[in-house]
This record gives structure tokens, sequence and C-alpha cells, in this order.
């Protein structure tokens, strides 16, 4: 019986998005382990290369991680010599990151890693990743909102 639990737990929604995403993390940690940095540091990157100079509590609403993790983040790339803090010029704790021309160097010669989305998704019918999308999304904004109604 015990197998037979664990082994529907296995083969869950929940447990195979699970498993795609860290599979997918993976992917992204390797192409992008040649260039020194990690995933995280990647989509901070990103960030400030689409987007501009960003308030580093903005980005921790963005990429949806903890505070303590972004600073740890954050502070590699600052050691890097890859982003620059910057406190602002309104309230002296906030700090704006924006990306050094060093980072701006780094981020031209990374790889595109839209390779991923391709090895992942190509060639399945897009009725289906849509509504692989779709069922995922409607339950991620229940869960949501059962966490703030109890």
């Amino acid at each position: 019986m015990a197998n037979k639990v664990n082994s529907a737990q296995h083969d869950s929604v929940a447990a195979w998005a699970k498993r795609c995403y860290l599979t997918g993390r993976s992917v992204m940690d390797a192409a992008l382990r040649p260039y020194g940095i990690g995933s995280t540091q990647w989509y901070v990157l990103h960030q400030l290369a689409h987007e501009g100079p960003t308030m580093q509590r903005e980005l921790m609403r963005l990429l949806q991680i903890e505070r303590a993790t972004l600073s740890i983040v954050v502070g590699a790339l600052v050691r890097k010599g890859l982003v620059e803090q910057v406190a602002d010029s309104i309230d002296q704790r906030q700090k704006l990151l924006r990306m050094t021309k060093a980072g701006t160097k780094l981020w031209k010669a990374l790889p595109d890693l839209n390779f991923i989305r391709a090895v992942a998704f190509d060639g399945l019918d897009p009725a289906e990743v849509a509504t692989a999308i779709k069922v995922l999304k409607t339950a991620t904004e229940r869960l949501l909102e059962h966490g703030t109604n109890t």
C-alpha cells in the first residue's frame, strides 16, 4: 500500500511540475557555469539588461525570492564587478541596482538560453502546452487565494 501511495505522489502534476522546473534549472546552471554565474544571478542580470536599473526590493518581488537569498546573490554580483548598488536618493536604506560595463560585456557574451524551452517543448502540440500552462496557472492562483484566506 505504501508503495502505491508513494508512487502516486511521484506521478502527480505537482511532482512533474517540480521535476521539470528543477531539470530546466539544472540545464540552465550547466550552460552558465563556464561564465561563472548561476541561474538566479542570470535572472538579476536579465532584469537589469532588459529593464534597466531596478530597486533591490523590487527584484525580491519579481524573482519571488527571500531577502537573504537576494542579498547573497546581489553581493556575489557586486564582488564580481557585474552589478553596482547605489543608495536611493530619497531613502538611503533602499538600494538601486544597475549593471556595470563588465556586467554588460558578460551579458552580451552569455549563451541564448531559449534552447532550454526549445528542447523541452518543441514538437509538442501547442494546445497541450497551453492546457498545461492553464492548469498550472489556475492551481497556483487557487493555492495563493487559499493561503490568503487561512
